[in-house]
């Protein structure tokens, strides 16, 4: 029988206490990670460290927002003081914002959603590389979008523009640190069946976007994570990983 695949790896993941964090979380778990769960809902955080300890699994805690830098330094802080180091992070938090055409948003609005998305991605990866540099490298995984970045949808500007930013910020990481063992990749996620799908008729609109004609399920998302976080993945240094069913491969005729 062959190892779990991340087996005395130590793993952050941000946005963990909902959707695809959450799945990874388990899946991640499963795998043998020992586990650092960032996230802003303390209720839920906590409630799903105790489920992964219950199902035989390492994982603590570390309520925070993704924009401040003090929740990263406390997640890196957690990893080396529980499990001794760091070896992957999930940078997966995220927010859409409001729904409006750009030229009608606020700048304080413009701010969060480039700060969530954007931001804290740099303060994550600012944080974690110098950590997995002591463990002579590492997976970083960022989750960007099919929005923004094979397409542009209505009243998702900022969203659109800080996840097709992340592509940037991969490109830089690989750059600056791919020789010394850093590994940093996007994952491009499609429409997925988490709260920010919103009511049924716009996960029916968004299925209908795919060729697949449906949205996917968060672990779907999450197995792809697991990849790109494994050895499987060794020689996948600064892509771009789609797991949006075949939505940036076409163009379909929306339904409705």
């Amino acid at each position: 029988m062959s190892s779990p695949l991340l087996q005395g790896k130590t793993a952050i993941l941000t946005g963990a206490s909902a959707g695809i964090g959450r799945a990874a979380a388990h899946i991640f778990a499963r795998e043998g990670a020992r586990l650092v769960l960032v996230a802003r809902n303390r209720v839920a955080l906590d409630g799903l460290a105790k489920e992964i300890r219950e199902r035989g699994g390492e994982a603590l805690a570390c309520p925070g927002d993704v924009a401040d830098p003090q929740t990263h330094a406390r997640a890196v802080d957690a990893a080396h003081s529980a499990y001794g180091g760091l070896d992957i992070a999930f940078n997966n938090a995220g927010t859409t914002g409001p729904a409006r055409p750009l030229a009608e948003l606020a700048l304080h609005e413009w701010a969060t959603v480039i700060d969530t998305n954007l931001t804290s991605a740099f303060l994550a990866a600012r944080t974690q590389i110098p950590a997995m540099l002591e463990r002579g490298g590492g997976s970083l995984i960022f989750t960007g979008s099919f929005v923004g970045t094979s397409v542009g949808l209505p009243g998702m500007g900022a969203y659109g523009t800080a996840k097709a930013a992340l592509g940037g910020l991969v490109k830089a990481i690989t750059a600056d640190y791919a020789h010394r063992g850093i590994r940093a990749n996007a994952l491009l996620p499609g429409g997925t069946d988490t709260a920010m799908a919103g009511d049924p008729a716009n996960r029916a609109w968004a299925a209908s976007l795919h060729p697949v004609r449906r949205i996917a399920q968060p672990e779907e998302i999450a197995n792809a994570a697991l990849f790109l976080a494994s050895d499987l993945s060794s020689f996948v240094v600064g892509s771009a990983l789609w797991a949006d069913g075949g939505n940036a491969a076409t163009k379909v005729q929306a339904s409705g």
